[in-house]
């Protein structure tokens, strides 16, 4: 508990790592609110070839769906450079002291998984009242159930990816290019930026085994599809599957549909094979 508060101590008392592990989340904000959104509905209203004050609740929920999504691992990513820097600075001290390695793992551990559901949990409030100011349903006890459980899903997967790719950076520097290199690429992999379904063939498979993309697509399923088929519900059911497709809130396979729960059991999947293959990476170090 000691090492869980340290390093929460540690991270929230630097307020430039706060900041940089939301900013993925924050450019992400300000493309929407500045140009973003309103391509996005200009381009769903040109297909649909009707205009609908729902059309702007649609893009807001898609949107801030994915961003939650985003949250859940650049906030952990943020909450990791805590046990970089102590590799840079501190690694002797550790080394040296009466507490096991492995305790000081899982204080690393812990305590980025709880910045992240933080953070999370507070993207998500923030995204859902202002989808709700737009025009959107308020979510029912049972949604908000669904969308808690999902948080925490994603923060753990998340969580457990960054983990594991941490293990192998030793210095700040790699650490800041990593942080970059994420920043920069998760909201492609998450379809925020540009709906999936207009990618290339290819690169759909890339964001569908992408373990990160069911975290967006679970909050879609919960924020954005009722609001989806409230829009369609006039249309032939061919043109919500499409639109379903298109814009991530399910992923197909072949001829299957991804479901919540399917969704659900990769983040589970991926959480226990990442956790497991940073703990064999652990144990096969010497330093």
């Amino acid at each position: 508990m000691l090492l869980i508060k340290r390093n929460l101590l540690l991270f929230f008392r630097d307020k430039a790592a706060v900041f940089f592990s939301l900013l993925s989340v924050l450019i992400i904000i300000g493309l929407y609110v500045l140009f973003l959104g309103n391509i996005m509905e200009q381009s769903l209203q040109e297909s649909l070839g009707f205009e609908s004050p729902k059309i702007a609740v649609v893009i807001a929920s898609l949107t801030l769906a994915g961003m939650i999504a985003v949250t859940s691992i650049t906030s952990c990513l943020g909450a990791l450079g805590v046990s970089v820097s102590d590799k840079e600075r501190a690694a002797k001290d550790f080394h040296t002291s009466p507490v096991s390695r492995g305790k000081i793992l899982t204080g690393y551990v812990f305590s980025s998984a709880i910045v992240g559901l933080i953070m999370t949990i507070i993207a998500l409030i923030i995204c859902v009242g202002y989808i709700t100011t737009k025009g959107g349903n308020v979510p029912s006890f049972n949604d908000c159930l669904l969308l808690l459980l999902t948080s925490v899903l994603s923060v753990l997967c998340g969580n457990a990816m960054i983990f594991f790719a941490i293990t192998f950076v030793k210095s700040q520097s790699a650490y800041t290019s990593i942080s970059t290199v994420i920043g920069t690429l998760i909201g492609f992999l998450m379809g925020i930026y540009i709906p999936i379904g207009s990618f290339p063939n290819s690169v759909q498979w890339v964001i569908k085994l992408f373990p990160m993309s069911h975290a967006a697509v679970m909050f879609r399923q919960i924020l954005a599809d009722g609001e989806l088929s409230e829009l369609f519900a006039n249309a032939p059911p061919e043109a919500l599957t499409e639109m379903r497709e298109m814009y991530g809130v399910v992923l197909t396979f072949g001829s299957y549909e991804s479901s919540f729960w399917f969704s659900a059991t990769v983040l589970i999947v991926t959480t226990v094979i990442f956790y497991a293959l940073s703990l064999l990476v652990m144990k096969s170090r010497k330093d």
